[in-house]
């Protein structure tokens, strides 16, 4: 199964968990908006995109105007953002009709859905008052497709690649969150350890939706270092990084298993994960978190180049 059908069910899968990620990532910035004043609220819109690396699409839509409004709409449901959620749930549609011979029946009907559903649901500007309510509906039919996948697939090279480009995604998603929060969103080292930062940090694992594994795990206490330690290096939660590059290294074992070789791939990732089962969050924040994301970020993007390089992907 090289070439156009590991293309097609890897890139399926990272846009369906892309889709679910940017909704994520629009929740993170709204509960830290309403902690703020106008004025800043719109720099915290404005550095959510440029996180999303969509600066130069905003603004040749929209201009320097960072309202929220404008901003959650231009990521949900912009037909000139090929990043929205929207455009990314057809791409994840488009991808999944063509290799729907090796999805099951139950799969392709969940992501046919969700396609339908979340068409309907944007077809119109999000207003504020509504914008939870379609948050909380993205989320839900991308745990739909989850569901069926999880449920009715078979564990072959099929069930691989799509696991690979899910957790490819979720540890970038992850990543990107994270330093949303830290390096862009806190006003000034001043806010660390204050009230408003307190509150950041509960955002942030309210937006990988970890806030209640997290309390169940510290008996309800809300630690900056503790929650940084959770989202980055705990492997028992399933948005961490280190889950995800944990994933990554079972499904590459899964290929080699079924190929009877590894490839370029397998060496690149063995190399992220020796740092992560190495390190501890004291290393992590003595040599500076917003470099260690960045660092994870690239090594992820190399992790992903290098598994559609050894298996010959084609568009």
């Amino acid at each position: 199964m090289l070439g156009r059908t590991a293309n097609g069910a890897f890139w399926m899968a990272r846009y369906l968990e892309r889709a679910e990620n940017t909704a994520r990532l629009i929740e993170a910035g709204f509960r830290m908006a309403l902690t703020r004043d106008a004025a800043t609220a719109h720099e915290e819109w404005r550095s959510l995109i440029a996180t999303l690396g969509q600066t130069g699409g905003f603004e040749a839509a929209y201009g320097p105007d960072y309202a929220g409004e404008r901003v959650w709409n231009f990521l949900l449901r912009a037909p000139a953002n090929p990043g929205s959620v929207l455009n990314q749930m057809e791409l994840a549609r488009t991808n999944a009709r063509g290799v729907r011979t090796a999805l099951t029946r139950e799969v392709w009907e969940a992501i046919n859905e969700a396609w339908m559903v979340l068409k309907d649901l944007l077809a119109r500007p999000v207003r504020e008052p509504a914008l939870g309510s379609a948050l909380a509906a993205i989320r839900r039919e991308a745990t739909a497709v989850r569901g069926a996948f999880d449920g009715t697939m078979l564990r072959n090279e099929n069930y691989n690649f799509t696991r690979l480009g899910t957790f490819i995604e979720r540890g970038d998603s992850t990543a990107r969150i994270l330093d949303v929060k830290y390096y862009v969103l806190l006003p000034s080292l001043a806010w660390v350890g204050s009230s408003l930062d307190n509150v950041q940090w509960e955002s942030v694992l309210r937006a990988v939706s970890g806030e209640r594994a997290y309390r169940w795990l510290n008996a309800g206490v809300m630690e900056p270092k503790g929650i940084a330690e959770f989202i980055l290096l705990d492997r028992r939660f399933p948005r961490s990084l280190h889950f995800c590059v944990d994933k990554l290294r079972s499904n590459l074992a899964g290929l080699a298993l079924e190929y009877g070789h590894e490839t370029e791939a397998h060496e690149v990732l063995r190399s992220l994960t020796t740092r992560f089962h190495q390190t501890t969050i004291e290393a992590v924040f003595e040599a500076g978190l917003h470099e260690f994301i960045q660092d994870f970020i690239a090594s992820n993007r190399q992790v992903a180049q290098a598994i559609e390089r050894a298996y010959r992907f084609v568009a």
